[in-house]
C-alpha cells in the first residue's frame, strides 16, 4: 500500500497562524477523500506532546529524532533524518533534503518581496529552504497566481513545476451562545474586525490610523489573533494615532467556536495587509457573510474576485472611507455580504486535496 507522508511541524508552532489551519485541513481532507489504496501518514519534529498536531484519521504524527529547532538547521544544511513514505508532501518550506517524491508548499514571496517584514533569519532560511526545494523537488505548490507569478519571476526555471492549489474554506458556524460570548469580551453590535497575526506585514498600524479618523464613523475595532514577529503593541499605536481606548478591543488568539461568534457580530473585516499569499480570513469572513475591505495587495484582489472593496496598501484615508462607505450603507454591506458567500463558495478543501491527490499519482506514475 503506497503511502504519503504529510509534514505537519506547524501545527506544534507556538503562533500555527494561517499556515498550521492549513496543514490541518489539507491533511484532514486528504485523509478524507484518499485515493484508492493510498494510507495517510503525518510526521512532525521532536515534541513531548503532540496532542495538537492528531488529525482524526490520520496515522501519527510519527515524531523525528530531532527537536523543531535543530530540526530546521539540519534540513537546512540537507542533512538527516529523512522522511518515510512512497511520496511526501511539505505544508510549508520545513522539508527534507529530497528529490523524488517530494512536494512543497511555499505560501509566499515575502522574503523576497517584502524582507523587512520578517526577521533576517526568516529572511536567510527561508530563501534558502524555498530555493532548495525549487531546485530538487517535484513540484512546487502555491495557493494563488499572485505568489506563481513572483515565484516564476524569482526561478524562471522552475516555473513548469509550479503548481498553484488555492485554499479551502472552513466556514464558521457561530455557537447557540455566540452572543452571550461576544458581550463576555464587551463587544457592540456592530464593529470592524481584523483577523491577522500582530506583525508588520499585516498593515494593523494601518487601521489603526484608520479607525481614528471621522470616515471610520466612530466605530470600534475588534483584533483577533497572536502576537507575531515586530513587537507590535497594537494598544500604544493606537494612542499615538488617537484611537480612544473604549474603541479597541484586542482578544488575542481564540478557538474556532469564539471566532465564529466573533465573525457574525462583525460589520467588516478589514485586511490592509502589506503582503499576502492567500488570505484565509478574507475567505473565512466571506463564507460567514461578512463584507470586506482589503487592501490591493494581488493575492487579495485574486482572492476576492470583486467582491470586495480594495484600497491601496499604506492608505489609511483610503481605508477609512471604505469602512465607512460600508458602516453607513446596510445595501452596499448586504450586496457586498451576498457575493462573498457565493464567490466562497468556489473554494473547498475536499477539491483543494483532489488536485494535490492528481499531482502525487502523476507524478508517481511517471517515475515509475
Amino acid at each position: 500500500m503506497p503511502t504519503l507522508t504529510v509534514i505537519v511541524e506547524q501545527l506544534l508552532a507556538p503562533i500555527p497562524g494561517g499556515t498550521g489551519r492549513y496543514a490541518r485541513e489539507i491533511t484532514t481532507a486528504l485523509a478524507a477523500h484518499p485515493r484508492p489504496g493510498w494510507r495517510v501518514r503525518t510526521v512532525t519534529a521532536w515534541h513531548r506532546a503532540v496532542q495538537s498536531a492528531v488529525i482524526p484519521g490520520v496515522a501519527g504524527p510519527y515524531r523525528l529524532p530531532a527537536g523543531h529547532r535543530l530540526l530546521s538547521e539540519l534540513w537546512l544544511r540537507a542533512l538527516p533524518p529523512t522522511v518515510g513514505g512512497d511520496r511526501v508532501q511539505a505544508t510549508t518550506p520545513l522539508a527534507p533534503h529530497r528529490g523524488q517524491g517530494l512536494m512543497v508548499t511555499v505560501h509566499d514571496a515575502v522574503p523576497w518581496t517584502h524582507p523587512e517584514t520578517l526577521t533576517q533569519r526568516g529572511v536567510a532560511w527561508h530563501r534558502t529552504m524555498v530555493g532548495r526545494a525549487v531546485n530538487h523537488a517535484e513540484a512546487i505548490v502555491v495557493p494563488s497566481i499572485a505568489v506563481a507569478d513572483d515565484l516564476a519571476g524569482l526561478f524562471p526555471s522552475a516555473s513548469n513545476r509550479i503548481h498553484v492549489i488555492g485554499h479551502g474554506v472552513t466556514v464558521m458556524k457561530p455557537p447557540a451562545d455566540a452572543e452571550r460570548r461576544r458581550r463576555r469580551w464587551g463587544l457592540p453590535e456592530r464593529y470592524v474586525l481584523s483577523v491577522a497575526t500582530l506583525e508588520p506585514r499585516k498593515g494593523l498600524d494601518v487601521l489603526v490610523a484608520a479607525m481614528a479618523l471621522p470616515a471610520a464613523r466612530q466605530a470600534h475595532l475588534v483584533v483577533v489573533g497572536s502576537p507575531g514577529w515586530g513587537g507590535i503593541d497594537i494598544g500604544a499605536v493606537a494612542a499615538r494615532a488617537g484611537l480612544p481606548a473604549e474603541r479597541l478591543h484586542l482578544l488575542g488568539r481564540v478557538d474556532d467556536d469564539d471566532l465564529a461568534a466573533v465573525l457574525a457580530g462583525a460589520a467588516v473585516l478589514a485586511a490592509p495587509s502589506r503582503s499576502e499569499g492567500f488570505g484565509l480570513p478574507v475567505l473565512e469572513a466571506m463564507a460567514a457573510g461578512v463584507p470586506v475591505v482589503s487592501s490591493d495587495a494581488p493575492a487579495l484582489v485574486e482572492l476576492a474576485g470583486g467582491v470586495s472593496l480594495v484600497v491601496p496598501r499604506e492608505d489609511a484615508e483610503a481605508l477609512a472611507g471604505a469602512l465607512g462607505e460600508v458602516l453607513g450603507d446596510d445595501s452596499l454591506a448586504a450586496d457586498l455580504a451576498g457575493r462573498g458567500q457565493q464567490r466562497a463558495q468556489a473554494y473547498s478543501w475536499s477539491s483543494a486535496a483532489a488536485r494535490w491527490w492528481d499531482l502525487h499519482e502523476g507524478q508517481r506514475a511517471a517515475h515509475g
